[in-house]
């Protein structure tokens, strides 16, 4: 099990070393852990292990998920992304998260503060997302990427994912929340 966080509070110099607070982390899982474990998911799916959890065919208007593992510490999920569909930008609420795309691309676009950055993610390529990562994801066209073949990600969250709550970018250039939605999700079910 990892210690909890540390850090110091000064109110004044004459403080320094005085205030001492510890904070728990939300999860013993760091998110190196989580890239490891969506690497692991990736593998499992490309060698088979998940063919029973998997469609006859890949939606091609909606995404798709399924739940692939879930415990008292991670759940790891499967998704599928169609063209022209993003999620909105959202966070992952008191999760950290992580994610590796097993084929096609994902175009990510990060809230850094003033903007949206943008990034694409080709098979191979791992993100990782520690608290308070606003992002936006959606399948990307690419060299490799063919319309018919489906772009597919698993995406593993710690402590599991309880609730995701989507943003707006304002007028002023700032970040509004618009609405949190509850997670549990049936299996099979968008997500």
């Amino acid at each position: 099990m990892l210690s909890a966080y540390s850090f110091d509070v000064f109110t004044s110099a004459s403080d320094r070393g005085a205030r001492r607070f510890d904070a728990a982390p939300p999860s013993r899982l760091r998110p190196a852990d989580l890239l490891r474990i969506t690497d692991q998911g990736a593998s499992d799916v490309l060698e088979g292990r998940h063919d029973h959890l998997l469609p006859g065919a890949f939606p091609t208007r909606e995404r798709w998920s399924t739940r692939l593992y879930a415990d008292d510490d991670v759940d790891v999920w499967l998704i599928s992304w169609v063209p022209d569909r993003s999620i909105e930008l959202h966070d992952h609420a008191g999760s950290f998260g992580a994610l590796t795309v097993l084929s096609g691309n994902l175009a990510e676009y990060r809230w850094t503060g003033g903007e949206l950055r943008r990034r694409t993610l080709e098979a191979g390529d791992q993100a990782s997302f520690p608290l308070g990562w606003v992002h936006d994801v959606m399948r990307a066209p690419g060299p490799v990427t063919v319309a018919t073949e489906p772009t597919l990600s698993v995406h593993a969250y710690s402590p599991p994912l309880t609730a995701i709550s989507y943003y707006e970018v304002t007028d002023r250039g700032a970040l509004r929340r618009t609405r949190t939605e509850l997670t549990d999700l049936p299996e099979g079910g968008s997500k």
